[in-house]
Parts: C-alpha cells; sequence; structure tokens
C-alpha cells in the first residue's frame, strides 16, 4: 500500500547504535525511542481507507477484514457509487452488495454484515453512525477494532486499535509479552500518552508494512528492532546465516 502523502525522513542503515543498549533500556525507554522513531518516520501519518464520513469508514473497516486497504479503496467507491448512506444501503439487496465487495474476500458474511448494521443504523440511530463503542460493537461485524478505528479516525474518541501489524511489532520491540492482540493493546496504552495513540496506531501500521514484515524479515537491518528488539530474533537470524 503506498503511503500517499505521508511526508518521509529517510533512514540510513546499519544502524549506528548497537542492540545490546536495549538490555539496559526500560519498557518505557524502549516505547519512547519507538515514539521517536516512527514520528520521525511518519510525522503526519495519513489514514489509508479513503472515506467521506463515519458511515463510509465503518463500512470500509468491515471490508478491511482480511483485505488489503489498497482492495479496499478500489472496491468501496464502486459499492459507494450505489449506496453512500444507511438508508441507500438497506435498499440493495444482500446478493447485490456481495457481488461488488466480492474481491474483497469473505463477501457473504461482510454483506451480510453491512446491510445488517445499516439497518440497525437506520432503527436505532436515526442513520447516524454512534460515537459509542459499546454501541458499534453492537452492530453486525463490527468487532473491538473496528469499532476502536471507527471511535478514533471518525470521531477523534483516543483509542489504539491493534492489528497484526502491530500485535507483531509489540512483540518484537518487547513491549509486550504477544498473548493477545487484547492484552497487547492493554500494554501499549500503558506506555504511551493518550494523546499519542491515534499517531502511533497509523505509523506502527505504515512502519509494520515497510520495515518490518511477518516474513522475510532481518531484525539487524530493520531501524527499530536492530535497537530494542527482542534476543530472540537475533538467535534465530544468526543461525539462518550460519554455514
Amino acid at each position: 500500500m503506498s503511503n500517499g502523502s505521508i511526508a518521509r525522513v529517510p533512514i540510513f542503515a546499519p544502524m549506528t547504535i548497537r542492540r545490546s543498549a536495549s538490555n539496559t533500556m526500560s519498557r518505557k525507554e524502549k516505547a519512547a525511542f519507538a515514539a521517536r522513531k516512527l514520528a520521525d518516520l511518519y510525522p503526519r501519518p495519513s489514514i489509508p481507507l479513503h472515506h467521506q464520513d463515519p458511515y463510509t469508514l465503518l463500512v470500509a473497516v468491515v471490508l478491511s477484514a482480511q483485505c488489503t486497504d489498497k482492495k479496499v479503496n478500489e472496491i468501496a467507491p464502486l459499492l459507494f457509487r450505489k449506496a453512500r448512506t444507511p438508508g441507500q444501503m438497506v435498499k440493495l439487496r444482500v446478493d447485490e452488495i456481495e457481488d461488488i465487495i466480492r474481491p474483497c474476500g469473505l463477501a457473504p458474511a461482510k454483506a451480510k454484515g453491512i446491510h445488517g448494521l445499516s439497518e440497525i443504523l437506520l432503527e436505532k440511530y436515526d442513520g447516524e453512525v454512534p460515537d459509542s463503542i459499546m454501541a458499534l460493537e453492537a452492530l453486525p461485524s463490527v468487532g473491538h477494532k473496528t469499532a476502536s478505528v471507527v471511535m478514533v479516525q471518525a470521531f477523534g474518541v483516543p483509542a489504539f486499535p491493534v492489528d497484526t501489524h502491530i500485535h507483531r511489532l509489540a512483540w518484537r520491540w518487547t513491549l509486550s509479552n504477544g498473548r493477545n492482540v487484547e492484552h497487547t493493546e492493554a500494554d501499549l496504552k500503558k506506555l504511551f500518552p493518550r494523546e499519542k495513540w491515534a499517531d502511533l496506531h497509523l505509523q506502527m501500521i505504515y512502519f509494520g508494512r515497510e520495515y518490518c514484515p511477518a516474513k522475510c524479515h532481518d531484525p539487524r537491518k530493520c531501524p527499530i528492532c536492530s535497537v530494542i528488539g527482542r534476543r530472540a530474533m537475533f538467535d534465530r537470524a544468526k543461525s539462518n546465516t550460519a554455514p
């Protein structure tokens, strides 16, 4: 996915700071280091999903489950040409929605969810997206992460949605033990200032995609893992390069 209009600051490798420094850093110090590096790389992170209002953002986030943002940004406009409000969406049949969003994957469940949540928005909220995380989580196809994304990006309410990228990075940087995303979210909220959560959520996603992927990742060349990375990653990296 392209980072759009994000201003970039170049990184120079290899890192001049030895990873051994992480042995003397507290978890708070590691979090502060990561936050500074992320702010240097992505000073003004943009929201990756294109949308016009809370409703189109909600639908886009539902579509993004197990789908790339790039694909969602290609397909969502096709759906919104047919319906971009709850009132218009409920006039479409579920199979019509499914046909349009099929390239995003999981189309039957997503189509049913989008149609169902649109009906509830009309019935309970006069067609508006509620600015309550509990109300959002009660909607079809809307889990905690989706609700958190809408709260922070549509309504400016501090939240720290944790996706697979953020969960992976938090473990690699020893900011959380990585038992589950709920635990990771709680750990990150304790480590970072509340006013930084919105930017950090996006910055970590972009960093994970660009510098710290799940596969083929060399922690010795990673701008952050090379300094505060978990020791186990380096042990594996050494064994993979051993003759």
